[in-house]
Formats: structure tokens, sequence, C-alpha cells
């Protein structure tokens, strides 16, 4: 049983945790350099996965309008395309876009995720808004304000993960994505802190989506969209708080029989490491190289290296080995038939048997067309995945942070390669100066990619400079990269 006993009509004081998100995002004042540096980079990335998720037309699909004509004259727009649409749809297509490829900013801890799905209700707001603005005469919001509230929101999706594993309890990780934009967008809107307290206590009430189209038998592509859904779902609380001045419920986490500690999270309540700051944009890690399953990340990088040393040797193989972390083990080590794109990128075999066979792993990599190739599937029986304890405790120390993985090839002649290893991924933070250049290179590729040449050297002139790109209003950045 919870705190508060169900036969007491008499509402509580709001749950301390909802109360501490409040507080933070109205606030707390950001003055963390790196953090700002680093959400730079965090932007133009995630909007370059968006361009090269253009390419896909299971994604495009889902970008317009709810239903044919439902436009929004002056809303938001969505990258990369002509759409304008009321803020919660926009959100919902640009965290679709943001998310689809696997190729954004992630976040490994006690739970995963990718913070910067929130951008997917952060951009709608602030476009929205700022059109607004500009055309009754008010103050538009700047690029530099939609990286503050990153900041937020990647600190709030992140200092939850850290100790609370909502994928043990079989939800998923959107559910963060949910609660970190519901707030943001809350205070973007106006809102004040009872509103923000209001709306975030409405996010929970919602629950959390089953991980189970992550997972086999039944991986598919909403775990593409899943985000987008998340960044839906909150900007229409955000807008019911402040909009609608809906009365929120103050023990929605901790009401016994009926708050969400009871109902899904096995009775207990929440838990931190640390107090909101601004850690996790100074630490999150990027994808740099490999649109992969984050856990994989560093196998990939080991099989890449272990290429040319097996690449004309295929068929001679006896056994891979590799060497994984508890989290990956548990999520991505997977046997039998891949049904789906969605099933080959959460499959760690799948991600080193490519590498390993052509030198290479892009997002065309896992359509059915190169899985059709029998190589990749003869050499996944072949493979073996354990957990390295060592790895598993470097994942979890606050201080590193790291991802290892090892790959070890063995041969029918009793030969073998040397056994690669890695910690930490290029897009981690000790290796950030390293990564950087390889972001531009991703970020740029993916804007010529699929804009005109104008725009993208529009694009680039702003990005290149710092205090430009902050100053800018946001309605003239997003203007950039509509067609």
């Amino acid at each position: 049983m919870s705190a508060h006993d169900i036969r007491y009509a008499k509402r509580p004081d709001p749950d301390q945790p909802m109360v501490d998100i409040a507080d933070y995002v109205i606030d707390y004042r950001i003055d963390s350099v790196e953090a700002y540096d680093t959400a730079r980079i965090m932007l133009l990335d995630s909007l370059a996965c968006a361009m090269l998720a253009m390419k896909f037309p299971e994604c495009v699909k889902h970008l317009g309008p709810l239903v044919p004509g439902a436009t929004l004259t002056g809303g938001a727009r969505v990258p990369g395309t002509s759409h304008e649409l009321d803020p919660a749809q926009a959100a919902f297509a640009i965290g679709t876009q943001i998310r689809w490829l696997d190729f954004n900013d992630t976040w490994l801890a006690a739970e995963w995720g990718h913070p910067s799905d929130n951008l997917g209700a952060i951009l709608a707001v602030a476009d929205y808004l700022s059109r607004k603005a500009e055309r009754e005469g008010g103050e538009p919001l700047t690029v530099r304000d939609v990286l503050t509230w990153a900041i937020k929101a990647h600190e709030i999706q992140g200092c939850y993960a850290l100790r609370n594993s909502f994928n043990r309890v079989g939800q998923d990780h959107v559910i963060l994505v949910r609660l970190a934009s519901t707030a943001v967008t809350t205070a973007m809107l106006g809102g004040d802190k009872e509103q923000v307290i209001a709306a975030v206590s409405h996010s929970w009430i919602d629950n959390g989506a089953l991980r189970t189209y992550r997972h086999a038998p039944n991986t598919g592509p909403r775990k593409s969209w899943a985000a987008g859904d998340a960044c839906r779902r909150a900007v229409i609380h955000a807008i019911n708080a402040v909009y609608r001045d809906v009365i929120g419920y103050p023990s929605a986490l901790s009401a016994g029989t009926w708050g969400y500690y009871d109902v899904a999270f096995k009775g207990h309540a929440f838990e931190f490491e640390r107090p909101f700051g601004s850690y996790v944009m100074e630490n999150v890690l990027f994808k740099i190289s490999f649109p992969a399953e984050f856990h994989a990340q560093t196998a990939v990088e080991c099989a890449m290296q272990l290429h040319g040393q097996v690449a004309g040797r295929i068929d001679q193989i006896e056994k891979v080995a590799i060497e994984t972390q508890e989290a990956g083990r548990r999520i991505i080590d997977k046997t039998g038939p891949l049904a789906n794109y969605a099933d080959r990128d959460h499959c760690i075999q799948y991600m080193v048997a490519v590498p390993l066979i052509f030198g290479r792993l892009t997002a065309d990599d896992y359509n059915d067309d190169v899985a059709a190739d029998p190589r990749i599937d003869a050499l996944r029986e072949k493979m073996v995945v354990g957990e390295n304890p060592d790895f598993t405790r470097d994942y979890f120390d606050p201080a590193k942070r790291y991802i290892g993985n090892s790959v070890q090839v063995f041969f029918k002649d009793g030969s073998s390669t040397g056994k690669v290893s890695i910690d930490y991924p290029i897009g981690h933070r000790m290796r950030r100066a390293e990564g950087i250049a390889l972001l531009w290179d991703k970020f740029e590729a993916a804007m010529r990619g699929h804009l005109p040449p104008m725009k993208v050297e529009e694009i680039m002139n702003a990005a290149a400079d710092d205090s430009r790109l902050d100053s800018m209003p946001v309605q003239h950045f997003l203007e950039l990269f509509t067609l």
C-alpha cells in the first residue's frame, strides 16, 4: 500500500517528484557552456536524422495531417516537407522523423532512451508559438531558447533513467519522453508551476506503452514512431493544462492502489542519483558511424576492424564470439528468423554479421534485399553472445557510462583473429573531439541528400556561427528546412 490511504478523500499535496520537475523547468538557470555547445550539436544531428529518414516511404507516410485536409496554415512546420500542422500532430511527425532510423542521440543507464526524441515536441511548439508571435507583433523564441528547453528535457528524461528501470516492468522508455516533453512544453506555452504539475500528473496517469514492439517475436516499426506518439501526447497535456486549465491529480504517483507506483512500478517509489542540472546533455551519447541500437555500437566498430581479416574467409568461420553488457545481452541478443527492418536493427548478431561480410553498416543494410544474402543468417547461426561482467560494471559506473563490446572470430582450421574490444564508441563524451568533425560530415551529407543546394548553403552558414545560430528566431531557422 502506498503512502495515501485510499479511503481518505482530501486531496494531498502534490507528489514531490512532480514538484521537483516543475521547480526545475520554471526556475533553474542553465549556465553550462558545455551543455549549450553539446545541445547545438544535438539539434543539428537530430535534424540530420530527420532528413535521412525522408528516404524511407514507411516514415514519410506518417508525417502529414492525421486525416487528409487537417492542416493548419501558419501552424508548425515539419522539416523536409511542406506540411503545416497543429503543434500536437507536428510533434508526432518531427519526433517520428528524428527517431525513425535509430540514429539520434542516446542515454543508457537503468533505463535506456533517446533524449533528442523530445525535440519533436519542443520544435513543434516553438515554431507554432514563434509564428504566432510574428503575426501578432510579439517576441518569437530563438534557437537559444530551443537549446535551453532541450537541455532541460534531456535532464528530466536522463535523470529518471539513471536509477529507474521501466523496461523491468515491461514499459517502453518513451514514457520518459512524454514526461519530459510534457513538462517543458507546458512551460513553453506559459504555464506556471501548478500547471506544469497538473500536466505532468496527466502524463503519469497515461501509464506506459508496452515494450513488446521492440522485442521478438513482435518487433516492428511502431518502435520508430513511438517517440513521436509520446511527443504528441505531451503537447496535448501541455495545451490542456495551459489553455484549458484542466485540474491535476496530486498523488498520481503515490495514491494507494490507483497510483502509478502501485499499478505499474511494483509499489516502489522513484529513486534519484542526482538533482536536475545539465549533466545529461553534457554526457549524452551520439550515434555517428552506424544507425544501430546503441548497445551494439562498439560491437559494430569491432566487426569493422575485423572485416579485412575475415571477409575472404566467411565460409571458413567456425564461431564468432561476442561479449556485451547485460543490457545488450537482454535487449538485442536475437536468434532465429528476422521479420523486418525493425527486427534487424535490434539484433546484435545481424549488426555484427553485416560489417564482417561487407565492411559497412548503413540504414539500407536492414532492408529486405540486403537481408536476403544467405551469408548473413548463416553467419548469425555461428555467433555466441555472452555477458562480460566488466562491461556491465563500467556501463553502470557514473564516472564512465561505457558501452563495451568485444568480437573474436574462430576458423575451422583452429586459427582465430585476436579479440577486439572497445569500451566506448566514437559518440561517447570521452571521444567528443574526435566525433564532432564526423557529426558535421553526417549533418552536411544529410542536408545535401534531401534539400535544395541553396537552402543547404544557408543552413551550413548559419550552423557554422554559434552566436548567429543561437540568436535566430525559431521560425526563420525552421524555414530553412522546409520545402
